[in-house]
This record gives structure tokens, sequence and C-alpha cells, in this order.
């Protein structure tokens, strides 16, 4: 309600909106829905936890070259795949999860608080995919790596990055999908997406590994765009320890033979599939 007063004041005759000298309220403990078409132009969808807040959290990095780090993660709700191993459908599966209890509005004024207020100037957006809402995440990474924060975002790979975004990012983490995610070949793959990641040195391509069979065809991904084996990651799939750690087995052993890099899930290791970790 103080916001659409506030709002309704403003919209007033001039000589009372020139008069007005608006309060500084505090920040409500739920988001709120800015008015007017420049606002909604700044907001984020954002995946909610079941406490009702924005899934905006400190941890560690759990995977990729970073692995360990203190970080804020951001997460970005809506996808443009379905892979079948996801274990955050819930941004995205609107067959099996309601997508208005899933989905938070935020502008990114309210995230940037909330993610400075961690004091770990280290991010990491992730989904969801973060790139459907490039030109709304921008304004937001810029503002933060004037702050000195170190960005990361993480994409399917399936759409090209903007200018802006290239610009504010530090690390790409790209997990091109393969056959084990069961998406068809046409949506996982997009040529023009990849030959931009490709020639971004600051792009680490994760592939998540199921199978012995699935090392073969992401390497071979890999070798299409031309991307060197220190700049591949193969990373076990799994949501519990001991999956990741039979599988992690073999595969640790095959990354050493074929030159590329090898990742766990280590918050997986830690504290199993519980979210916001």
């Amino acid at each position: 309600h103080g916001a659409a007063t506030v709002a309704a004041t403003y919209h007033a005759a001039p000589a009372i909106a020139a008069s007005f000298v608006p309060r500084v309220l505090p920040r409500p403990a739920f988001p709120t829905l800015l008015s007017g078409a420049s606002a909604l132009r700044k907001m984020l969808k954002v995946s909610r936890q079941p406490s009702g807040e924005p899934e905006i959290f400190r941890s560690i990095q759990g995977e990729g070259i970073s692995a360990g780090t203190p970080t804020v993660f951001l997460r970005l709700a809506t996808c443009n795949l379905a892979c079948s191993w996801c274990d955050t459908k819930y941004t995205w599966d609107w067959d099996n999860f309601d997508r208005e209890q899933e989905i938070l509005p935020l502008s990114t004024n309210d995230a940037e608080s909330r993610i400075v207020d961690f004091d770990v100037r280290h991010l990491v957006v992730t989904g969801g995919e973060p790139l459907l809402q490039q030109k709304d995440l921008a304004p937001l990474l810029e503002s933060l790596r004037e702050k000195n924060y170190r960005i990361e975002v993480e994409t399917n790979g399936t759409i090209a990055p903007s200018q802006e975004m290239l610009e504010h990012v530090s690390q790409w983490n790209v997990s091109p999908k393969i056959g084990n995610s069961a998406n068809t070949a046409s949506r996982r793959e997009v040529p023009k997406a990849l030959e931009s990641f490709a020639t971004q040195d600051n792009a680490y391509w994760k592939f998540v590994i199921v199978s012995r069979q699935d090392v073969n065809e992401a390497s071979g991904l890999a070798s299409r765009y031309g991307v060197p084996a220190e700049r591949v990651i193969l990373m076990p799939e799994g949501v519990t320890a001991d999956v990741l750690t039979e599988r992690g087995a073999w595969l640790a052993e095959e990354c050493a033979r074929q030159g590329f890099r090898f990742s766990t899930r280590l918050h997986i290791h830690l504290w199993g599939n519980e979210r916001g970790r």
C-alpha cells in the first residue's frame, strides 16, 4: 500500500508533486512490484524459495574451476530446455510445479541490495537459463562490477550473450547439453550461440556425464567448436554422494587420459540435494 500511495501522490497536480518530499522507507520483508513501464523493464523473474523469499543465498561454488569459492548465488527462473535429470525443475517445469508460486518478480535494485548484504564479492547467476533475462540482468551486473564483484554466469549455451553481458561477466560456465539430457539435437545445439562462447577465453564448457559413451559425445561437440581441452570440464551427473563417487571414479581417470578438467559437485557431497546450499 505504501508504494501505491507514493505513486498516487506523484501523479497528482504538479504543484503538489513538486512540494512532496518522500519518506525513506525500510525495505519490505517481501519484495514488491514497482509501478510504471520503466520499472517493469528492471524486474527479474527470480526463483522463489519455500519461505517466500527470493532464491539468493550464500554458500560455496560447488562445480567447475571455481569450486570451493565463497559465493552468493542468484537463481533466476524459466528455461528454454527441459533436461531429464535437471535438479531445479521448479524453475521451469510448469506441468509439475505452479508457475505463479515458483516465480518471484524482483526489482534489480532489491536484488542488488540482497546480494550486497552478504558481503561476499563473488556472484554466480544460475537458473533456469539466465540469458533469457539478459536485457534486464545486464544493468545489475554492471552495477556490481563497479563494486568490484567477480561475476560468473551459468548458461546452457543456446542463447548468444549480448555485448553488455560480455563486458560485465568475469567467467562463463557454459553447459552444452548432449543426448543424455533428452532434449532434441536442434534445441540443445544452437551453432551461432556456441560459436560466440567458443571465442571467449573466459568461457569454460562443462558437460554433464552419465555414461562412458557421453565422454565421446562431449569431446566431439567441444572439438567441433574448437574449444581447447583445458577449457572443457566433465562432471558426473548425480544428486547423491554415492552416485557422484561411483561415476566420478572412472570419469576422473578419463579426464586425466584425455586432458580434460574434472569436476565433482561439492555441495552434494557436503549437504546432499538440499535447496539453497
